[in-house]
């Protein structure tokens, strides 16, 4: 009879215990928020009775001014904590095992343990000192926003959920992000990245990469993109053909040569700044005659709808063709001569004399691109000049037949096809033909002339039509 008294006696005592067990909660902010949110009654006393925080599911003490968060332990059952904005240099959360949604951000923290954590989907950890963050154990992360701490390297090869990544202002070099293939934002600008695969990240749809060391961005297979912000890298070329979903590009500050931006829904673009490119000599775009005035510069009209046709916007003096006993080349403004193509040959310079009829080419090179013209020195003491051929290819060379009168002494030329049929009249003073009849481009072959004279002399001769 006396040891069942005796139990019932412990029992009790026991009961009492567990009805009035105190947690130590030593920061005065921490213990007024819980006093605030009805968890505990004033004046503080640096206790929390126990029973009234060990069920709490959702805790908010954000904005607070507290230092000192002892005590968060005994919060057992917490899924969701938010002590966002305090004064926080440590946190202890290895007891808060239930926890899915952390945010931490904007506190004095050097250093947090979450490898306790398994169940974490959400952490937000932004501004504040951390120089380390392991993540390796935290499988269930979908939401990683880590941005303004002191970041020299982060792994998120085992989180593979991950759909939102953001870590931006550290010091990553860098980002293996292969194995997050369900991110659809991802925000790493301002770091000192060199490279970055995107291949596997094909639901992408924000990326913010600017301000790193970047010479490439491979973009071709994250289709869905619709917000691309990549500016201050060291980019030469950028290729949106593939994302019609485009709608926001910031790639100023670059070093472009080529953008191309035909992607087949240039309308959905809302806003575009390629300003800063200072060797970009054309963008790419779906029709060259859209209005453009909304992109940024809007000093720039250098639009064009095949990429193979940007090295003629690289300026490059043209001259005309020459017949006569000596010429002496001109000084030019955008270009250098040779004697051959692509600036092989012989160099030449403003100032010499030419006296052996050749073709001489003007070419003009950029950091891009390159571009070329040519004229021809005929040099002869006769009165008028008749080519053997053309090529009316609208290249900019020997697209016309055209005869040089020197002295005025021709008065018409009638061109003639191999069949007799008259093609052409000229009269004096227009002494020239494009290779059309009717409108219509006549075919490769040789065309025959007969040129009447001021004097009444007539003279027969033929020439080739190349295409």
């Amino acid at each position: 009879m006396r040891f069942k008294t005796l139990y019932i006696f412990v029992i009790l005592i026991v009961f009492q215990l567990k009805l009035t067990a105190q947690t130590y909660v030593p920061d005065n902010n921490f213990e007024q928020a819980l006093i605030n949110l009805g968890y505990d009654t004033a004046p503080i006393d640096n206790f929390v009775p126990t029973a009234n925080i060990n069920t709490i599911t959702n805790l908010d003490v954000s904005a607070q001014n507290i230092s000192d968060l002892t005590g968060i332990e005994d919060f057992t059952n917490l899924i969701s904590l938010d002590c966002s904005q305090n004064l926080l240099t440590t946190l202890n959360v290895s007891q808060n095992s239930l926890l899915t949604e952390l945010y931490i951000h904007n506190n004095l923290l050097t250093n947090i343990d979450v490898s306790n954590l398994k169940a974490l989907k959400i952490l937000w950890c932004y501004s504040n000192n951390l120089n380390t963050l392991n993540v390796i154990n935290n499988t269930s992360l979908i939401s990683l926003v880590c941005w303004n701490n002191n970041l020299s390297v982060l792994n998120v090869t085992n989180n593979t959920a991950l759909t939102v990544l953001v870590c931006e202002e550290n010091n990553i070099s860098n980002l293996d992000i292969t194995q997050n293939t369900a991110l659809n934002r991802l925000q790493c600008g301002n770091n000192t990245l060199n490279n970055l695969n995107l291949k596997e990240n094909t639901n992408l749809t924000y990326l913010t990469c600017e301000n790193n060391q970047l010479t490439t961005l491979d973009i071709s297979e994250n289709k869905a993109l619709k917000t691309v912000i990549c500016s201050n890298n060291n980019f030469k070329t950028l290729d949106f053909s593939k994302n019609s979903n485009l709608s926001y590009l910031d790639c100023n500050t670059n070093e472009l040569c080529t953008l191309n931006l035909k992607n087949g829904n240039n309308s959905a673009i809302t806003f575009i700044d390629f300003s800063n490119n200072d060797f970009l000599n054309c963008v790419v775009v779906d029709n060259e005659n859209d209005d453009f005035s909304t992109w940024q510069p809007t000093n720039f009209n250098n639009y064009t709808n095949t990429v193979e046709t940007c090295s003629v916007f690289v300026p490059v003096d043209e001259i005309d063709d020459f017949i006569g006993t000596t010429y002496t080349l001109p000084t030019l403004t955008n270009g250098n001569y040779f004697t051959e193509s692509d600036a092989n040959g012989t160099p030449l310079s403003a100032g010499d004399v030419i006296n052996q009829s050749q073709l001489i080419y003007i070419y003009n090179a950029t950091v891009c691109d390159s571009n070329e013209s040519n004229f021809y020195v005929f040099i002869t003491d006769s009165d008028y000049y008749i080519p053997k051929y053309f090529t009316p290819n609208n290249d900019g060379s020997h697209d016309l037949w055209q005869v040089i009168d020197n002295t005025n002494v021709i008065n018409t030329i009638s061109i003639y096809n191999k069949y007799g049929k008259l093609i052409k009249f000229l009269a004096q003073g227009i002494l020239e033909w494009d290779g059309t009849f009717k409108g219509n481009h006549l075919p490769t072959d040789d065309y025959w002339y007969v040129i009447s004279f001021n004097t009444g002399e007539v003279l027969w001769g033929h020439f080739t039509l190349k295409r």
